[in-house]
């Protein structure tokens, strides 16, 4: 495997089950521009693993609640910083963001994660969704991925399907979610004004305190100038032609209650994927899933382990067998 990587990550401050949990290495992929991505291992190496990528303006401290479960339930969880974000160096320019870049570094991950011919189950929330189906088709994503997991996501005509800003004409609201996605204006430290903004936009109608403070600390510490790059990617993405070109069995979570890729998008996303295993709607939940509800991620995350993965040791099938229970 590659040598561990210098330093440490450096997290927004969490606390309690949102708290990340210090992984048991670290490591680092070469991205396909030679852009070093810092990777972290949890759980044992010998453990069948999911890998997870994190969405738009967060980190691997978002998935901490899931590393969490998953572990515990006797599962290695690989996460990584998308670009730019985290620990993970910015692109050169702001028009060197492409979906291409998700693939090329996800790809990386995976190569640099696993071993050749291992096979993981690889998730991905938010921009990470778009991370695998940007990736579709690639190699490694077909080698390594045995089972993949696209949650609170969507394929195209964001700005267009948004629900952040409520305005009737279609026309208008896609124009004002693409200024929202593409702007430069500095978030500045979390206050209860901003999180109650920020709430509003990202989890359902009732969040817990806890969910809404770590949400606004994740999203805050997100530098301004890649949540701009990304956001104007992400106000132009289209991959639906993409879709059907995963063909592992996927699963799709989403809230019932996302402002962000509502609910039309993953039902989209299940009708075009050649083999959906299910359709996840999480009543009442908002757009951050996985820290709304981590442990019906972490459940179904667990159940394409126990399903799709077959471990060559029995301890490591009775630890899947676990964690899905």
């Amino acid at each position: 495997m590659p040598a561990r990587a210098p330093g440490r990550a450096r997290a927004p401050r969490l606390r309690g089950a949102y708290a990340p949990t210090a992984p048991a290495r670290e490591l680092t992929a070469r991205s396909g521009d030679g852009t070093r991505i810092p990777v972290e291992v949890h759980g044992s190496d010998s453990a069948p693993a999911v890998v997870l990528a994190h969405g738009w303006t967060c980190s691997t401290a978002f998935w901490a609640p899931v590393v969490r479960t998953l572990t515990a339930g006797g599962l290695r969880v690989v996460t990584y910083d998308q670009r730019g974000h985290g620990r993970s160096p910015a692109a050169a320019a702001p028009y060197a963001y492409s979906t291409a870049m998700l693939a090329d570094d996800l790809c990386a991950v995976l190569e640099t994660a696993l071993e050749p011919g291992e096979r993981a189950v690889v998730g991905g929330h938010s921009m990470g969704g778009m991370t695998l189906m940007a990736a579709a088709g690639r190699r490694p994503l077909r080698e390594h991925a045995a089972a993949l997991l696209l949650c609170s996501t969507g394929a195209r005509q964001l700005s267009a399907e948004a629900r952040v800003i409520p305005l009737r004409s279609e026309r208008a609201r896609a124009a004002a979610h693409r200024l929202l996605l593409g702007a430069h204006t500095p978030l500045g430290p979390v206050t209860p004004l901003s999180r109650r903004a920020l709430a509003y936009g990202t989890l359902g109608p009732r969040p817990r305190r806890e969910t809404a403070e770590a949400t606004a600390r994740i999203v805050h510490a997100c530098p301004t100038g890649t949540r701009a790059a990304w956001g104007g990617v992400l106000a132009e993405l289209d991959l639906s032609a993409k879709v059907p070109l995963l063909d592992a069995p996927t699963a799709v979570v989403a809230g019932t209650a996302d402002r962000l890729t509502p609910l039309p998008h993953a039902r989209r996303l299940a009708a075009l994927l050649p083999h959906c295993t299910g359709l996840h709607e999480l009543p009442g939940r908002g757009h951050m899933t996985p820290l709304e509800e981590p442990d019906t991620v972490s459940a179904v995350l667990a159940d394409l382990v126990r399903d799709h993965l077959r471990p060559e040791h029995p301890q490591a099938e009775d630890r899947t067998r676990e964690a899905s229970a």
